[in-house]
């Protein structure tokens, strides 16, 4: 019996700026919004959004501001192991993240949202933030620019390495947060990490 002849995938095509920006828009979106939900609820996330939030219950100062500072040394981080334009890629978008975290609470504002709620889709709107930068050659930064470095050095798993260094982040939480509300946030992290694990895989997609 012939076989049949096999056929090749066509080549990916490199985003044009254009698209490169409107995901970079789109990613800064969904962050926003989930950032906004989980601290609306009292919770915790995975990656440097966690970080921030996490030290928010602790400082009096604005998330967005302390996503922004906390970032800062993954910047230096990026520009030697990730490349120039990466880095100015994910400063830009990590620059609008906090803008508009700044401005959600004069447009968005959550008088009452469940845990569980928050925890679900605040998570997959962070990690559909994450993948979306991921996909257009950025990080969100923090630790999201090291997991996409382990991933290009080692061919490790985006969201498996997130999922470990997320599991430091909940534990730590424990030490401000009640613990029911750190089990929710372990929710908010394993859907974020879930993107990534489900949808950041090598071949699919390419950047410019």
């Amino acid at each position: 019996m012939q076989s049949s002849p096999s056929v090749t995938p066509p080549a990916a095509i490199p985003h044009t700026v254009a698209e490169d920006a409107y995901g970079l828009v789109s990613g800064v979106l969904f962050a926003a919004v989930g950032i906004a939900m989980l601290k609306a609820a009292g919770l915790v996330t995975g990656g440097i959004a966690g970080i921030a939030l996490l030290v928010s219950y602790v400082i009096p100062a604005p998330v967005g501001i302390l996503f922004m500072l906390i970032n800062l040394p993954f910047f230096l981080f990026a520009y030697l192991f990730m490349g120039l334009q990466f880095t100015v890629k994910s400063l830009i978008g990590s620059a609008l993240i906090m803008g508009l975290l700044q401005l959600v609470p004069f447009v968005f504002v959550l008088q009452f949202v469940h845990p569980a709620f928050a925890a679900l889709i605040g998570g997959t709107l962070c990690g559909m933030g994450v993948l979306a930068f991921a996909r257009h050659g950025a990080g969100m930064g923090g630790t999201g620019i090291v997991t996409l470095w382990m991933y290009k050095k080692f061919g490790i798993n985006a969201g498996r390495s997130q999922m470990a260094i997320d599991s430091v982040i909940l534990l730590t939480s424990l030490l401000v947060v009640a613990p029911t509300l750190v089990g929710w946030s372990a929710l908010s992290g394993v859907a974020l990490s879930a993107m990534m694990m489900t949808w950041h895989r090598p071949g699919r997609y390419t950047s410019s």
